[in-house]
C-alpha cells in the first residue's frame, strides 16, 4: 500500500494551468490618447493558435510552446511581431501604426462568433460574446439558437423547465461545467441553465463525445463549459435591460474594480420579474410561468507574483417559479377546492476557488487546485403533490502538469474528490394530510463519496499530429470502483484538413425524480425500481474539418458521426402506463447515432452564413420493445445569417431552424394524438444598433407563430387521472417580441 500511495503522490494532481497573455491592441493618437482596435488578429507565428481583440481592443491568448513571436495584424496598419520573452509581465499594450495615412477613415473587422479549436484533439468550438449577442440570450438556455449541435426546448407546458440535448441524448449525459468546475447536477439539472444570465458569459465551449479524464468521469455525449466575465477585464460598469411581450423584464449589472494589475474584483448581479398571468390559448393555464429571480456573484482575481494565480468567488440565487391555472387564491388552502398551481421555491449557494502555481524555472510545469461547493434547497408543490429536496455538493481536483524529456511528450496527473449528499421526498396531500411515498430507493436518497486518480498523456510528434490518452480510476462509496479510459486523436492529413477520432467510456449516478421533476406536472405516479445501478456508456466519434478558399472567400466545412452505446441506462418509461412513469435498469440495448454536416462561409464582406443538417437515430428497449426513444427530433436543419454595416454600427441577424418529426408516447384514449409530431420551422430575427457606449437591440422569436395545439392533456380537469402537461414536442409560446439595451463603460 505504501508503494501505491507513493506512486499516487508522485503523480499528484494537475489542472492544466495554461499560461496566458492578456493585452490590448491600440493606435497611439496625436493627442497622446489611445484608440482601441477591435477585431485585430493576434496569433503565434507559424502556428494556428490565435484570437481576435474585442470591442475594447483587449485579447487573451494561451502561451504557445512552439513560438515566442506574437504577430498582430489589422487592415490598414503595419503588421507587428513581438518577441514575448523580452516583455515584462503578461499585460501587454501593443501600439499599431497605420501603413497608409488617411484622414477620417477607420477600418474595423467583426469578431468571429463561433471559433473552432484547430489544435485540440477533442472536437470543440467556442461560442464567443459576439455570437451570444445575435439573439436575446437572456440565459444559458437561450444561448444555442444559432448552434447546430445543441438543442434546447421546453420540457413541459407549465413549469418553464428546459430540456437540452447533445448527440440525440438529454442533458444529464452532458457534463455541464462553469470554468472547469462541474455544476448543474441533481436538483439543478432541470433549471440550472436559467441560473446563468447571458450577459455574464464571456464564452461557451462546446465539445462533443467523451472529454478529458482531467475533468471527471461523467462526460458521455460531451461537455459544455461556461466562462464568466473575468474580474481583471470587467468594465467599470455594464448595464443590460430587457423586456418582452410576455410580460417578462430583467436587468443585469457587471461592475469591476481593478486595484492593481495583480488584484481585481467584480460584481455580477441579475434580477428577473414576470408577474403577469398570460393565457393566449385560453386553456386557463399560464402560457409562461411567473418567475422572480435574484442572482448575484462576487469574483476575485489575485496574482501575488508571476508564479501564483488565485481566483475565488461566491454566488447566491433566490428564485420563485409559479405555474398552473389562472385565478389561484392565495388565501385558500391548496386543495381540490382551489385552482391547480405549481410553486417551486429555490435557494442556491455556491463558492469556488482556483489556485495555480507555475514553476519559476520551468513554465511548462504547473500545479493547481480547483474546488467548488454548492448547497441547493428546493421546496415545491405540483397540484396536490409535494416535492422537497436538498443537495450539498463538494468537488476538489488537484492536478499536476509537466512533460517527459521534451515538449513532445506532455502529461497530466491528479487526484479528485466528490462529496454528494442528496435527499428528496415526494409525497401527496390527501385531506390536508401528507402521505409520504413508500419508496426510498438507492439513488434517490444517498450520500456519495467518490475518490479518484487519473493520468493523461499527450504526444505531439509534429504540428500535424496529436494523440491524447487518459485513464482514471474512481471509487464510489455506494457503487464501488470503476475505470474510465479515454482516447483522442487529431491528424492534419493535408493543408486545411483535420481528422479527429475519439473513444471512451463514462459513468453517472441517476437522480430519477430531480432530473425528471417536470413530469410531476402531470398526474402520473412515479414507480422507481429499488436497485437502480449507475449508468454506463461508451462513446465513439469521427469528425473531419476542411478549411478552403473558393472565389476568394474562406469556407469551413465539417462532418462528424458519433455513436453512444449504453451498457446500463436508467430507462424513463412513459409508454408502459399512461398514468405512470417507470424508472428501471436497461434490459436489452440502447444506442444513439448522430450524423452532422456544417458549412460556414462569408459570401460577401460582413455577411456570415452558417448552414447545418443533422440526423439522429436514438433507440432503446422500452416497455419490452426495442423502439425509438420519444421526444428526439429525427433531423434538424439550421440556417443563420448575420450581416453588419461598416464599423458594426448596425447588425442584422436571422435564424431558421427546421425541426424534424419525433415519436410521441401514448395518450389516454379520449385524448389520442398522432404517433409522430409534424416537422416545423422556427424563425427568429434581431436588429442591433450600436452607439459609442450604447447598444439597442430589437427582435422577435417564432416569427411564423407556430405552436403545439392543446399542449396540456385534459387541462379542464387538472386533478383528474388524465391530466398531463409534460407531453411537449413543439413550441408552446406564440410569437414573442423583445427590446433590450446595453451600456458599457470600460475602465479605459
Amino acid at each position: 500500500m505504501k508503494r501505491i500511495l507513493i506512486l499516487f503522490l508522485s503523480l499528484i494532481p494537475l489542472f492544466s494551468v495554461a499560461e496566458t497573455f492578456e493585452g490590448r491592441i491600440v493606435e497611439k493618437l496625436s493627442n497622446k490618447k489611445e484608440a482601441p482596435l477591435p477585431g485585430a488578429s493576434v496569433f503565434w507565428k507559424n502556428t494556428s493558435t490565435g484570437t481576435a481583440t474585442d470591442v475594447n481592443g483587449r485579447f487573451t491568448i494561451d502561451k504557445s510552446n512552439k513560438s515566442d513571436i506574437l504577430v498582430v495584424q489589422f487592415v490598414g496598419y503595419e503588421t507587428r511581431e513581438i518577441e514575448v520573452k523580452k516583455l515584462e509581465g503578461e499585460n501587454l499594450v501593443i501600439e499599431m501604426s497605420p501603413n497608409i495615412e488617411l484622414n477620417e477613415v477607420v477600418v474595423s473587422k467583426r469578431r468571429a462568433g463561433t471559433v473552432l479549436d484547430r489544435e485540440n484533439p477533442i472536437q470543440s468550438q467556442s461560442i464567443t460574446g459576439a455570437e451570444l449577442c445575435k439573439a436575446a440570450c437572456c440565459n444559458l438556455a437561450e444561448s444555442f439558437e444559432t448552434n447546430a449541435s445543441v438543442d434546447v426546448s421546453y420540457a413541459d407546458a407549465a413549469t418553464g423547465a428546459k430540456s437540452i440535448k447533445l448527440l440525440g441524448l438529454t442533458g444529464k449525459y452532458i457534463e455541464m461545467m462553469t470554468e472547469k468546475n462541474p455544476n448543474f447536477k441533481g436538483l439543478a439539472s432541470v433549471y440550472g441553465m436559467v441560473y446563468v444570465p447571458g450577459p455574464w458569459m464571456e464564452s461557451i465551449q462546446v465539445s462533443k463525445g467523451v472529454g478529458s479524464v482531467v475533468n471527471g468521469f461523467e462526460s458521455i455525449t460531451g461537455q459544455i463549459n461556461i466562462e464568466y466575465q473575468k474580474p481583471q477585464n470587467a468594465p467599470v460598469l455594464y448595464l443590460n435591460g430587457y423586456t418582452n411581450s410576455m410580460g417578462m423584464s430583467e436587468g443585469n449589472l457587471i461592475s469591476g474594480v481593478k486595484f492593481s494589475d495583480n488584484l481585481s474584483t467584480s460584481i455580477l448581479a441579475h434580477g428577473q420579474d414576470n408577474t403577469k398571468e398570460i393565457d393566449h390559448n385560453n386553456d386557463h393555464f399560464l402560457d409562461d410561468p411567473m418567475v422572480r429571480q435574484y442572482n448575484i456573484v462576487n469574483r476575485w482575481y489575485w496574482k501575488p507574483n508571476k508564479d501564483w494565480i488565485t481566483q475565488f468567488g461566491v454566488k447566491f440565487i433566490d428564485e420563485q417559479r409559479i405555474g398552473g391555472q389562472k385565478g389561484y387564491d392565495e388565501s385558500k388552502t391548496n386543495d381540490l377546492n382551489n385552482a391547480y398551481r405549481i410553486d417551486i421555491d429555490t435557494r442556491r449557494y455556491e463558492a469556488f476557488a482556483k489556485i495555480g502555481y507555475v514553476f519559476p524555472k520551468n513554465d511548462e510545469r504547473s500545479i493547481a487546485l480547483i474546488t467548488n461547493f454548492s448547497s441547493h434547497e428546493q421546496k415545491s408543490f405540483y397540484g396536490l403533490k409535494n416535492y422537497d429536496a436538498n443537495q450539498k455538493y463538494l468537488y476538489a481536483n488537484l492536478l499536476f502538469q509537466s512533460y517527459i524529456g521534451n515538449l513532445n511528450h506532455k502529461y497530466t496527473a491528479g487526484l479528485s474528490f466528490i462529496y454528494d449528499d442528496f435527499n428528496d421526498n415526494l409525497y401527496k396531500t390527501v385531506n390536508n394530510q401528507n402521505e409520504i411515498n413508500p419508496f426510498k430507493p438507492k439513488g434517490t436518497n444517498r450520500s456519495e463519496k467518490i475518490a479518484g486518480a487519473y493520468a493523461e498523456y499527450t504526444w505531439l510528434p509534429s504540428d500535424e499530429i496529436t494523440l491524447q490518452a487518459g485513464l482514471r480510476y474512481d471509487h464510489n462509496s455506494v457503487y464501488g470502483g470503476f475505470v474510465t479510459p479515454r482516447l483522442h486523436f487529431r491528424y492534419n492529413f493535408a493543408e486545411g484538413s483535420t481528422l479527429r477520432l475519439a473513444a471512451g467510456s463514462g459513468r453517472r449516478t441517476a437522480n430519477p425524480i430531480a432530473e425528471n421533476s417536470f413530469l410531476l406536472a402531470s398526474n402520473r405516479t412515479f414507480n422507481i425500481q429499488a436497485d437502480l445501478e449507475q449508468e454506463k456508456a461508451w462513446n465513439y466519434g469521427l469528425s473531419v474539418t476542411q478549411y478552403f478558399n473558393l472565389f476568394g472567400q474562406d469556407f469551413t466545412a465539417s462532418a462528424d458521426f458519433y455513436r453512444t452505446e449504453f451498457q446500463n441506462q436508467v430507462i424513463v418509461d412513459v409508454d408502459q402506463n399512461i398514468n405512470e412513469v417507470s424508472f428501471y435498469n436497461l434490459d436489452g440495448q440502447s444506442f444513439a447515432n448522430n450524423y452532422q454536416v456544417e458549412l460556414k462561409f462569408e459570401p460577401v464582406d460582413r455577411l456570415d452564413v452558417t448552414t447545418a443538417l443533422r440526423f439522429s437515430d436514438v433507440k432503446a428497449d422500452i416497455n419490452n420493445e426495442f423502439q425509438t426513444v420519444p421526444y428526439v427530433n429525427r433531423y434538424k436543419g439550421l440556417v443563420n445569417l448575420s450581416y453588419s454595416t461598416n464599423m458594426n454600427i448596425w447588425q442584422f441577424d436571422f435564424t431558421t431552424q427546421i425541426n424534424g418529426d419525433m415519436r410521441i408516447p401514448s395518450a389516454p384514449e379520449e385524448f389520442i394524438r398522432r404517433e409522430k409530431s409534424p416537422a416545423y420551422a422556427m424563425l427568429n430575427a434581431q436588429v442591433t444598433k450600436r452607439f459609442k457606449i450604447w447598444e439597442v437591440y430589437f427582435g422577435a422569436e417564432n416569427l411564423g407563430n407556430y405552436t403545439q395545439k392543446h399542449p396540456i392533456i385534459d387541462a379542464g380537469d387538472p386533478f383528474g387521472g388524465n391530466f398531463d402537461a409534460s407531453m411537449i414536442w413543439g413550441p408552446i409560446q406564440e410569437r414573442k417580441f423583445y427590446l433590450g439595451v446595453r451600456l458599457t463603460i470600460d475602465r479605459d
